[in-house]
């Protein structure tokens, strides 16, 4: 006995930390769970938390431990067995860091962890079957080398899609990438272990040549998988979805003993119905995916395919076969006598009924098109499910721990009594406790529904009538598929003959989540990158808008409009939806000037070839000291947004005019001409004038001459001051004036920036005065143009100095200059030093220049490293409508 408890001890306390680095994993997989909507990328971490950190930490111990186990031929260190999980261990944690700070270095420092991991593992397990004698089940053991030998391919594929290849190579590798880790590291793995430890958790004898089957049927699985990959990345979709159907039918034909020995003794515990459903999830998810990559119409489809099936693998497949093996093997490894192993298997398999039942009827539900509610409340359910199971090994853990102080001997070498023999609980009764079980699971997902549905009517398709407005159902159908891709829909309206039925297809192609609703309630529910949702309307009888509901996208031009035209539906009884208005990135703005609408910005757009942005460098002031300016007063149309033109009244045809410069004492003559077709004038800001004649507005034809001396420095705002003034500072009318404090010194480069805000109009109109008075402002730029220094960026080098002028134009909004990335060390804001190095009282910096409408300064700022340094306004919502660009900084 001494010698048994000897042995066993030191197996058990290694089972234990090995298996540590498992739950360790299954309990970060909860804890990101529950954080899902607040992470970037959330749906392939918790995939790869499941798959490649828990899922792959248990195949690397318990493949060992049935290796052993099988072959009678353990082992005699574990020291390597440590290394290897230390290293996969390393190499998840840089791939998981990887993926969510999108550094690829890390992806590919830990995919070489990883894959050496793999590799070193079945390296080990075949020299360990080298020098065993022959075994009966030696063919569960060339299951998991040729497991081994899939991990590093799966692992050099992950770190080809962390390149982010093109959308077509992407689907390739991804179905690639996935088959190669599910259905090869993991499936077959799986499928080898399953030949001895299904019959033993079903607790009946392993069936008559289910070792021959599982024997014959690895190189069909491994030539199946072989061909799967290498279609895949050869493009072969025909040929991938053949493979994919050929291993589905190898791996049942494997399993047939097991399936057979389930219907002769039913599964009645967790452990065989989780394992069990796991099998059935494999298999639902195999078929599913060749028939979907067999009709994708190209590989970007394919791809999108696999990110849908590739969930249901991992948490249909990949989470159960976990859970229900560690459930039984658990107990088992951990021992401690009958009575503590039944007693530990007791705890882990309260309430199985209803955990499995719960997890399998969410997870089809979650298949299913739903609204966003009932899916977030279904996938809390399943989450519960699975989670359970870590708050039940806890208690079991305590449990066992009881059990074993009951059995130790007491001070005076007594042991307690032995508890009375286990009397098995009648068949009748247990059927009953599982059914009920059972029952309150699946009343438990019928909740989840009823809730979802309560808060989203929309689930039941109530709502739909608002938008047929009597309209009498024509009983077609118009199919539209629709792509969020760039911050936009593509196409962004369709056009449907009143009275049909509406189906919108949505798939989510850009890297953020997203979705669409109508304006009558229906949404797609929230999608992210590669998912699809649907939006039903059951007769469309009006015009309807929809918009991206997530924040702040509406407003950057997530819209999208369902048009209706009165000719009802021709007798096909289905129509594909007929784009409208999608003229390239224009086509949006393009359709609004048909219709009349304003104009919408597009802030992503990118110019046309050629693009040069206005010259924002400062000359430096002359010598003179008598300026003499001519400023003309008249109207051009000018882009100012990539794709929206409107009429701009300007001074000498740009907006803001032409910059004046000078020194203090200086004399400016000004002369000004309104070759407009209505009045303008001119306000100085730079002069001390009494208005009354200098600023009065001049009538179409008339001119103007007066003159005013530079007093003061500073960098002053120019305008026109007619009537309403807001309007014409809005629709272009207004310039700066910069006059050097004594003693500026020289800088190597100077630029000069003015804000101002865009009201658009129509296409090709005038500001509209409505949204001047409303405060209501669709872009905020600098220049006159909407991030025009993004697309022709101010180039600036290392160590040079670099001094900034920024005059806040308005007419309403007020500035806060940031440069990102830097710190300004001398500060000037409307006359005076705020900071300047060497002053009395500087000990610091400053990190912005605060401005309010006719307001100005400069800042001074030097760059010790190459890079691109955004500048903004720090009010955000201006930074993110135009008031943005990048310095270009080099060696």
């Amino acid at each position: 006995m001494t010698t048994t408890q000897g042995r066993t001890r030191p197996r058990l306390r290694w089972h234990l930390a090995a298996n540590s680095g498992v739950l360790a994993w299954l309990v970060g997989l909860v804890g990101v769970s529950l954080a899902h909507p607040f992470l970037p990328e959330s749906r392939w971490l918790l995939v790869h938390l499941l798959l490649l950190g828990a899922v792959t930490n248990a195949v690397l111990v318990w493949s060992a431990h049935f290796a052993d186990a099988l072959l009678k031929n353990p082992s005699p260190s574990r020291r390597g067995q440590v290394v290897r999980l230390v290293v996969l261990n390393a190499g998840v944690v840089a791939v998981v860091a990887g993926i969510v700070t999108g550094t690829w270095s890390l992806t590919l420092v830990g995919a070489v962890g990883v894959g050496a991991a793999a590799a070193a593992h079945g390296a080990a397990i075949a020299l360990q079957a080298h020098r065993a004698l022959p075994s009966r089940f030696g063919a569960s053991v060339r299951y998991y080398v040729a497991a081994s030998a899939c991990l590093p391919v799966g692992a050099a594929l992950g770190t080809l899609l962390a390149r982010h290849p093109g959308e077509l190579l992407h689907g390739r590798v991804v179905l690639a990438h996935v088959a190669v880790n599910v259905l090869g590291w993991v499936g077959l793995t799986v499928l080898g272990t399953l030949l001895t430890l299904w019959p033993t958790i079903l607790r009946t004898r392993i069936a008559e040549g289910a070792e021959r089957r599982s024997r014959q049927a690895l190189p069909a699985l491994v030539t199946s998988l072989t061909v799967v990959v290498t279609a895949a990345l050869a493009g072969a979709r025909t040929v991938t979805a053949v493979g994919l159907l050929a291993f589905l039918v190898a791996a049942l034909w494997s399993l047939q003993p097991m399936l057979g020995a389930a219907r002769a003794r039913p599964p009645q515990t967790y452990a065989a119905w989780s394992v069990l459903a796991a099998v059935g999830w494999l298999a639902v998810s195999l078929g599913w995916l060749a028939v979907l990559v067999l009709l994708a119409p190209d590989w970007g489809a394919a791809g999108e395919a696999t990110h849908r099936v590739a969930v249901p693998l991992a948490a249909g497949f990949g989470a159960q076969v976990l859970l229900g093996a560690l459930t039984y093997l658990l107990p088992v490894v951990r021992g401690g006598g009958p009575s503590a192993v039944r007693a530990t298997t007791d705890v882990l398999e309260r309430a199985a009924a209803l955990r499995a039942v719960v997890a399998n009827a969410g997870l089809a539900l979650l298949l299913l098109p739903a609204p966003s509610v009932v899916r977030v409340l279904v996938s809390a359910l399943v989450l519960a499910s699975y989670a359970s199971f870590l708050v039940l090994l806890s208690s079991a853990l305590r449990t066992a721990r009881r059990a074993d102080r009951a059995a130790a001997p007491g001070p005076d070498g007594t042991r307690a009594p032995t508890p009375a023999r286990h009397q098995p609980e009648p068949r009748a009764q247990v059927r009953a406790r599982h059914t009920g079980w059972a029952m309150a699971g699946l009343s438990a997902v019928v909740l989840a529904v009823a809730l979802g549905t309560a808060v989203d009517p929309t689930a039941i398709g109530t709502g739909s009538s608002a938008s047929s407005a009597g309209i009498a159902a024509t009983g077609h159908t118009t199919t539209v598929h629709v792509e969020a891709r760039g911050m936009r829909f593509h196409p962004d309206s369709v056009d449907v003959p009143a009275g049909n039925r509406l189906v919108i297809e949505v798939v989510n192609r850009d890297s953020d989540v997203h979705d669409l609703a109508l304006e009558t309630g229906q949404s797609s529910g929230r999608l992210s990158t590669g998912q699809t949702g649907r939006l039903p309307v059951d007769v469309v009888g009006r015009d309807l808008d929809g918009w991206c509901t997530v924040v702040g996208h509406r407003q950057m031009g997530m819209v999208f409009s369902v048009k209706v035209i009165g000719a009802a539906a021709p007798a096909a009884a289905h129509q594909p939806g007929t784009p409208h208005g999608v003229l390239a990135q224009k086509g949006t703005l393009q359709h609004q000037a048909a219709t009349g609408d304003a104009a919408r910005p597009d802030f992503l757009a990118t110019p046309a070839a050629g693009f040069a942005a206005r010259d924002a460098r400062l000359a430096p002031a002359s010598t003179a000291q008598v300026h003499r300016i001519s400023l003309v007063a008249r109207e051009v149309v000018r882009e100012v947004v990539v794709g929206v033109r409107q009429r701009l009244w300007t001074f000498n045809g740009t907006a803001p005019g032409p910059v004046l410069r000078g020194h203090v004492g200086d004399r400016f003559e000004v002369t000004l001409r309104n070759d407009a077709g209505m009045g303008h004038s001119v306000d100085f800001h730079a002069g001390a004038l009494a208005p009354d004649t200098p600023m009065r507005t001049l009538a179409p034809g008339e001119s103007l001459t007066f003159s005013f001396t530079a007093q003061r420095a500073g960098i002053w705002m120019y305008h026109c001051s007619s009537m309403p003034m807001s309007l014409h500072i809005a629709n272009g009318m207004f310039g700066a004036v910069v006059i050097d404090p004594p003693g500026l010194p020289r800088v190597d480069r100077e630029y000069l920036l003015v804000q101002s805000e865009l009201y658009l109009g129509v296409q090709g109109g005038t500001a509209d005065p409505a949204k001047v008075a409303a405060e209501r402002p669709d872009a905020v730029v600098f220049n006159g143009f909407a991030n025009q220094y993004d697309h022709d960026q101010l180039p600036a080098r290392v160590g040079e100095r670099v001094r900034v002028w920024v005059l806040d134009a308005g007419p309403n909004r007020p500035s806060s200059f940031h440069v990102v990335g830097s710190q300004f060390d001398t500060v000037f804001l409307e006359g005076s030093y705020l900071t300047r190095p060497g002053s009395p009282g500087t000990v610091g910096g400053a990190q912005a220049l605060a401005l309010q409408p006719a307001q100005g300064g400069f800042v001074e700022l030097t760059f010790s490293q190459t890079g691109h340094y955004p500048f903004l306004s720090h009010v955000m919502v201006d930074a993110e409508r135009g008031a943005h660009g990048l310095l270009r900084v080099t060696g």
